[in-house]
């Protein structure tokens, strides 16, 4: 089956840089891999109808994990065409509740305050954004049965439910695990890491697969050999 990767670059506010949404355009429909910031909502519905989606050929919505950044627009978007949501369970309770700490390490309490009041002045992502997932996906998840020819992986690390999206022509929507700055040489981990060990463990994982082309959450992508340098 062909599949194509659009990616969306949605900007995030304050000049914090960019994040990437990506839409899988298949013979089924297309496949929605995260939804940015609700501040980017026109942004990502103008690029969505420009490329074909429309109520009914939207298949699937999935979250690699549960950073508001990446979860915005999830709830508008299942509203808007009428599809369902995917994600980790481990990471479900941060858009039920909009609590970005939710089964994370927590930190000290001023932080955490202090964060939890800013989040919607920064990501907008406010008591009407919060949402349910339709279903919870784990790793090793066959997505054919949506129409997409992928694998779903647990790579926890960034979050506890973090997860990829992994195709079977050898392309991996990765999240936010690993990145590519333009200042480095070479990927490395995410500045905000839950669990340094457990991360480590996720990025052997991926070594060990038939991945070609990893696309972050964050930053251009890259092929797997500049990982495995």
């Amino acid at each position: 089956m062909q599949q194509r990767i659009h990616t969306i670059s949605l900007s995030l506010p304050y000049r914090l840089g960019d994040v990437n949404c990506y839409l899988i355009e298949t013979n089924a429909g297309f496949f929605l891999i995260d939804t940015g910031c609700s501040s980017r909502r026109t942004h990502l519905d103008r690029e969505l109808e420009s490329a074909g989606c429309q109520p009914g050929n939207l298949k699937l919505i999935v979250l690699t994990h549960g950073d508001f950044d990446h979860t915005g627009n999830a709830g508008h978007i299942r509203n808007k065409f009428g599809t369902r949501i995917a994600m980790h369970h481990d990471d479900a309770g941060m858009v039920e509740h909009g609590d970005i700490f939710w089964n994370r390490k927590k930190p000290n309490i001023f932080l955490r305050t202090l964060i939890r009041t800013l989040t919607p002045v920064f990501f907008g992502f406010g008591r009407s954004e919060r949402f349910k997932p339709d279903l919870y996906i784990e790793d090793g998840h066959d997505l054919s049965e949506f129409g997409l020819d992928a694998t779903v992986l647990h790579i926890p690390g960034h979050s506890k439910g973090s997860i990829g999206v992994l195709t079977t022509s050898g392309d991996l929507i990765g999240g936010d695990l690993i990145l590519k700055t333009d200042k480095s040489d070479q990927p490395h981990l995410n500045s905000i890491i839950d669990d340094s060990a457990v991360a480590h463990t996720s990025v052997e994982k991926l070594k060990s697969l038939n991945i070609k082309t990893i696309y972050p959450g964050h930053s251009k992508s890259f092929t797997i050999d500049m990982l495995t340098k």
